[in-house]
């Protein structure tokens, strides 16, 4: 039992009173504040037993995978019996996660059904339990809250990104059925899509005589991209990939980043591959297609953590030449400091170019563009300006050394990667670069 407000008010209006009758008659004051106390104490014990016949029931709904560093919906059912309930809900959430708000506080009617909702954030991967549901019931008389634990005990799983991908899929669905308008341009691609009358601005060279002939006007031809092409993506899980930004280590970033990636290969026919690498690649999924890889991908992805160790970018490499002999899109997932630390990464990629077409992906950390773009007005903050500065340099010309080499090259926040990386990859597939 947790006593009410109003008890607590009783007994601080009884408390007052004895104050002025101690005044008068000291010992009758205090015998009757004594009394008066346990009268209202022992009502309030009463009055929290008369909940029991009338408890509410709730009934927790959350998913078994959750995702990570988004907000993942939890709904209590809260059900009332024959008499009008005041409620108050503590669901014990893993204490790993970012909550909106706890506990719940609710009114409601006899025999009625009601959903409370709340949310909770994880920012790190891997199972967490929820324990029993604690609620508080207010008494029929209002002297005291009765308590109780509802058995809910429950188990969930962390995962990358799933809502992101629940949100790719329907894009890319939409754009294939033509929901959504694609911008198709005449020859661009090496696969015959459709034939259609010939228009204002359409390209004289790719009208279809034959077809013109037999039809009796102009029809042209359509190509796209073509399809079930090899896709490698490489992520780093090394030193560099450690670190936090935005709430979330550089790795989780290029995870979801990876299987984002993955679904959109796999949703335009290509075949996709991954390999995580550190001082030697740790976990290699070769190629293949369909959409029982992509949950094959994710369930043999969730469970891998960065590790501070150095990547070796030319082994991850050979490991790649070795189990890939024909022509693929090489996406390497990591993050680039200056020319000399990535001197490897730049000797490794240089060696994919020709054969392969090399995709070098980093994941920036906004903070440090922030810094380089702030006005300062005391030393230490100009010493980190210029800090700031000098990496954004350093990682520029890093850059300009891929490109010479033929390296494709995508640097965005880690917490818009994602997004940029998808939309570059169907930009490359409408193109036909590989």
């Amino acid at each position: 039992m947790i006593s009410s407000r109003r008890t607590y008010g009783l007994l601080l209006v009884s408390g007052a009173i004895a104050a002025v009758l101690f005044l008068f008659n000291p010992g009758l004051s205090i015998a009757l504040l004594l009394l008066f106390d346990l009268i209202v104490l022992g009502l309030a014990f009463w009055d929290s037993s008369q909940v029991k016949p009338y408890r509410v029931k709730v009934d927790r709904q959350v998913a078994s995978r959750l995702s990570i560093g988004r907000d993942n919906l939890v709904t209590l059912g809260v059900e009332s019996g024959e008499k009008p309930v005041e409620v108050r809900i503590y669901d014990p959430y893993p204490i790993e996660f970012a909550v909106s708000s706890m506990p719940l506080a609710i009114k409601l009617g006899a025999n009625l059904n009601q959903q409370l909702s709340y949310t909770v954030n994880p920012s790190y991967r891997g199972e967490y339990h929820w324990k029993d549901i604690q609620v508080q019931q207010l008494s029929p008389w209002r002297l005291a809250w009765h308590r109780w634990k509802i058995p809910q005990e429950q188990k969930v799983s962390v995962y990358p990104d799933l809502i992101g991908l629940r949100s790719l899929s329907i894009r890319l669905t939409l754009e294939s059925s033509g929901s959504i308008r694609r911008a198709r341009r005449l020859g661009i691609g090496t696969e015959f899509s459709e034939l259609r009358e010939y228009g204002i601005g359409d390209d004289p060279r790719f009208i279809d005589w034959k077809a013109t002939a037999r039809r009796g006007q102009p029809l042209v031809r359509v190509l796209e991209p073509e399809q079930e092409q090899t896709l490698i993506i490489l992520l780093d899980r090394g030193r560099l990939m450690t670190s936090q930004v935005k709430g979330l280590s550089r790795f989780d970033w290029g995870l979801n980043a990876t299987l984002a990636l993955a679904l959109a290969g796999l949703h335009r026919g290509d075949r996709v591959g991954v390999g995580v690498f550190d001082r030697q690649v740790q976990t290699w999924i070769p190629p293949e297609r369909g959409q029982a890889h992509l949950n094959h991908l994710i369930e043999r992805l969730t469970p891998i953590q960065p590790e501070i160790l150095e990547p070796d970018y030319l082994g991850a490499v050979t490991t790649l030449v070795n189990q890939q002999a024909r022509r693929a899109l090489v996406v390497v997932i990591t993050d680039i400091v200056d020319m000399t630390a990535s001197s490897e990464l730049l000797a490794a990629l240089g060696r994919l170019t020709p054969r392969y077409l090399p995709f070098c992906v980093t994941l920036r950390d906004p903070q440090v563009d922030q810094q380089a773009h702030t006005v300062t007005e005391d030393l230490p903050s100009t010493y980190e300006r210029a800090v700031a500065l000098d990496l954004i340099a350093q990682r520029q010309l890093a850059f300009s050394t891929l490109k010479q080499r033929g390296v494709l090259v995508l640097d965005a926040p880690a917490n818009q990667i994602t997004e940029e990386l998808i939309d570059r990859y169907l930009q490359l597939k409408a193109r036909n670069q590989l």
